[in-house]
């Protein structure tokens, strides 16, 4: 896998110094955990970052990528003008991601854009994030209104979409929890908000991604969340793989919950299910590669020797709904590996 690392945080302004002017001291678990993620990005160098924001632009039947080569933003509306951010987009990367899903008939891309600056909820993890780490690009991704299902599906395509170019990323989801966790919070108390971020927390935790498939509709409109779809996306880019986990902090000193968690993909121990996934997926990538760019896919460099030290013949076919569409292969190995051959 391309994505090194995935990680949950929440986007509060009052954490940014030059905001919250002493008051984020009050809740410094999140400034700490907001320290773990950045050292722990800059440790692996990724040559983007994917942020998946519930502030960006949003439609309801549609996932928004912004599109260009770079955008800014800053915190005038926190009154913080001077904390100014300038980045540039991987262009390339969001063109494979809405080719894909082009191909997939899926609702992504980045057309529709109503506003080109950068919003908070992708502000504030990168005022962390430069502290220690500013060689990257970044690619922007808004939520929808569409269903859970549809957001975890594209996190699915978006991780194809990393693996088919080789890119070195990591994916930050970034989320508050509920806002309505105390009286003098935004949306005052509501029982839900306390009862979602435990059963969040807790799925997070374990890394039970599909779960975040069952949360209840209502549940998620009365706690009053904004992180659940972008946690959703996220989920669904790790897909099967299994992941080390470390969980941080969790705090709503502030009325809001703040989340945090970092996963690592585990090295896979190859057995006989796993080895069918990758053969797959490699030649999934290999015809929507051809198919939309007319070039033979290059071999990525993470694949395990099962496939890259190992010469053997290859067939592949493709269904769709049950019925056979196309098929070919070799009966012994004419490449020099067995990726080759796929």
């Amino acid at each position: 896998m391309s994505i090194k690392a995935f990680y949950m945080v929440p986007h509060p302004p009052i954490a940014v110094h030059e905001i919250g002017r002493g008051e984020e001291e009050m809740i410094r678990p999140s400034l700490d955990s907001y320290d773990a993620v950045a050292r722990d990005i800059a440790k692996i160098k990724p040559e983007t970052i994917i942020i998946t924001s519930p502030h960006q632009v949003l439609y309801s039947d549609y996932f928004h990528i912004s599109p260009g080569r770079h955008a800014t933003g800053d915190f005038s509306s926190f009154r913080a003008p001077e904390v100014t951010f300038n980045v540039d987009y991987d262009e390339e990367l969001v063109n494979k991601i809405s080719e894909l899903c082009g191909l997939m008939n899926f609702p992504a891309g980045p057309d529709g854009e109503r506003n080109p600056s950068l919003d908070h909820g992708v502000m504030v993890p990168l005022y962390f994030i430069n502290k220690y780490y500013t060689n990257y690009k970044l690619v922007r991704i808004g939520l929808s209104g569409l269903s859970l299902e549809a957001h975890y599906h594209f996190g699915e395509l978006i991780a194809n979409a990393v693996q088919a170019l080789g890119r070195s990323c990591v994916f930050v989801g970034s989320g508050d929890l509920s806002h309505c966790q105390k009286q003098d919070g935004p949306y005052g108390y509501k029982p839900e908000g306390p009862a979602y971020d435990e059963k969040l927390m807790d799925t997070m935790n374990r890394g039970a991604f599909k779960e975040l498939l069952n949360f209840d509709e209502v549940l998620l409109d009365k706690a009053e969340e904004c992180g659940h779809r972008s946690f959703t996306i996220m989920g669904g880019a790790v897909g099967n793989d299994e992941v080390d986990i470390t969980t941080l902090s969790h705090e709503s000193t502030f009325g809001v919950g703040y989340g945090f968690a970092i996963y690592h993909p585990k090295e896979k121990q190859m057995n006989k299910t796993e080895s069918n996934d990758i053969y797959v997926n490699l030649a999934k990538m290999t015809i929507a590669e051809y198919i939309t760019d007319h070039k033979r896919l290059k071999v990525p460099d993470d694949l395990p020797d099962e496939l890259t030290k190992t010469r053997a013949g290859a067939f592949v076919s493709i269904h769709e709904h049950g019925m056979l569409r196309g098929c070919i292969g070799t009966i012994g190995p004419v490449r020099d590996s067995l990726a080759e051959e796929i």
